[in-house]
């Protein structure tokens, strides 16, 4: 058992895939939480379209595929905000033009190359295997810095994540901090493209959330739980691929979502079957009625 654990570890480019999954994990855990408490799954999909153009440009120009991710995620996510200003174009529709626009002329500009097929699969659905020293400390430090600047700014996020009528009554910045917010998010894709791809990056951000979501009511308790299922997730989901010979960004998504189901059916408070369980187990017999129960309810005024 030791020795199936340990097999994958021999190998560099493995090392290199466990620790990317795991930053990846925890980083999308964490900003994830604010996607799936801001209720803006979709952004979150649009904005992992929507960069694809500055991947298409680093591609062809031979720059670094990550620094043009970098820049077209910053650009798409100040006009998401810049479009929704007017006041016959709401956030949605913004969202909405910007993810198909940009994700057209990604696929235009990469299908205008002769040789783009190995490595437009490889943006779509991400080559883990493939990270090297240097992905893995681009990876690193651009985690770190979006991890930080939440950290500064965490009680203006979460305000505007729960009550934004009480945020802007406070003074608030609200347009200024949705900016910030869906920069940190964009940066959170761009981190996860090369483990999972453009595809399946929103079920990392998503998936660990919704699952902490089921097991607490607690803001960063629920990010703590997030950033370790999704750590969990990465590192199962690799030893699976390693070892079933699938794809590893299915992998690691596919172990994700099964760990979700379990909390769905099985959490203390809010799974489906756990909470019947406990009643059955309290009251095997429901037409049984406590006499001391009915007693102290007769003797209510």
């Amino acid at each position: 058992m030791i020795d199936q654990l340990l097999e994958p570890w021999q190998f560099a480019f493995m090392q290199n895939a466990f620790l990317a999954i795991i930053i990846v994990g925890i980083t999308s855990g964490i900003i994830g939480t604010f996607v799936v408490l801001r209720g803006v799954g979709f952004l979150g999909d649009a904005l992992a379209h929507a960069i694809f153009p500055g991947l298409a440009i680093s591609f062809i120009t031979g720059g670094n595929i990550i620094v043009g991710a970098v820049i077209a995620a910053i650009i798409v996510s100040l006009l998401i905000g810049a479009l929704s200003q007017h006041q016959r174009v709401t956030n949605d529709t913004a969202i909405g033009v910007l993810f198909v626009g940009a994700f057209a002329l990604g696929i235009a500009l990469m299908t205008s190359q002769t040789a783009f097929q190995r490595d437009l699969t490889s943006f779509l659905f991400g080559s883990i295997l493939g990270v090297t020293r240097e992905n893995l400390v681009t990876i690193t430090v651009v985690s770190a810095m979006l991890l930080a600047v939440l950290y500064y700014f965490r009680r203006e996020i979460t305000t505007i994540s729960f009550d934004r009528t009480f945020a802007a009554a406070t003074g608030l910045h609200i347009w200024r901090y949705d900016q910030l917010f869906l920069i940190l998010l964009a940066l959170t894709i761009v981190a996860g493209l090369q483990i999972v791809g453009n595809v399946l990056i929103l079920a990392m951000l998503i998936t660990p959330a919704a699952t902490a979501r089921l097991l607490t009511d607690r803001l960063w308790l629920m990010a703590a739980l997030s950033a370790m299922i999704g750590a969990f997730s990465g590192i199962v989901g690799l030893y699976v691929s390693w070892y079933q010979g699938i794809a590893s960004g299915s992998a690691v998504v596919l172990t994700a979502t099964v760990v979700f189901f379990l909390a769905y059916l099985f959490a203390p408070n809010t799974g489906i079957i756990t909470p019947r369980a406990r009643r059955a187990l309290h009251h095997p017999n429901p037409e049984h009625h406590d006499p001391v129960d009915a007693s102290s309810m007769l003797h209510k005024p």
